[in-house]
């Protein structure tokens, strides 16, 4: 039970809610360790099989809380501020290595801290309503949730600068168009649609989905002779799965597999 956090279980997905609507789900007090509590908890549940992070309200996450961070400051609280840095690293590390797919849903704006938190999940759905933009230079900060690793993957590196530099806003469309973002939707069909994508995702092979995911991070640092190697290990443990025989059986039988990631 969290202050700011909502937690909704259903079916294998697991629903993430930043929940402080009226300050656009800007991150203070205990929100970010709160986060990573439950990344980590939804990691290590056997039960579930996807995990979506969204925000309340008319925001995905408008960044850290500026007003929080002022007092910080006033009082040269390095200490506290370091700590929850640490915290989001441990957000992100939590994503990142989760062996399960993790989705944004990203209602409305994600600004800062918000922005780099949608581009550390694996896959990305967006309202119409969404925005992305790097504020930190804005408010004097650097940029931080990873977003120095994710953006310049994300997109070119001049776009990467412009983003960090200027701090302007990025539409959906654009984001769409640059392919930081999956898919794009009309607000009233962002929910339908995230739950179609997680259902479908949940629905797959676990042990595959894992081992693709892992492959996807690690190939990003790797050399093709590694990557080849770990391929034909990942392959391997599919070929030898429960799940790997029953792919191969309901595609023959012309029916609709039934994966137990086992």
């Amino acid at each position: 039970m969290y202050d700011n956090i909502d937690i909704a279980e259903d079916s294998g997905i697991t629903t993430i809610t930043l929940n402080r609507p009226e300050k656009l789900n800007a991150l203070a007090g205990h929100m970010r360790r709160d986060l990573a509590e439950a990344l980590e908890s939804a990691s290590s549940d056997r039960s579930v099989h996807v995990v979506v992070i969204t925000g309340a309200g008319r925001a995905f996450c408008a960044g850290g809380d500026i007003a929080a961070m002022a007092e910080l400051i006033e009082r040269r609280d390095a200490e506290e501020f370091s700590r929850l840095l640490g915290s989001a690293r441990r957000v992100v590390t939590a994503i990142r290595q989760m062996t399960k797919p993790v989705i944004a849903s990203i209602n409305g704006p994600a600004s800062g801290a918000g922005c780099n938190l949608a581009f550390a999940c694996d896959l990305r759905i967006a309202s119409t309503n969404a925005t992305f933009s790097q504020s930190f230079a804005k408010v004097g900060l650097h940029p931080d949730w990873g977003g120095t690793y994710f953006l310049p993957r994300l997109v070119t590196p001049n776009k990467a600068c412009e983003m960090f530099f200027l701090g302007d806003s990025m539409d959906a469309a654009e984001a769409h168009r640059l392919g930081i973002v999956n898919y794009v939707v009309e607000p009233s069909e962002l929910e339908a649609a995230t739950r179609g994508l997680a259902e479908r995702l949940r629905d797959a092979p676990p042990i595959a989905i894992a081992a693709a995911k892992h492959a996807v991070y690690m190939s990003q640092a790797a050399e093709l002779d590694e990557m080849l190697r770990y391929e034909t290990e990942a392959q391997m443990r599919c070929f030898e799965s429960l799940d790997g025989c029953e792919g191969v059986r309901a595609f023959l039988e012309k029916r609709l597999p039934k994966f137990t990631g086992r």
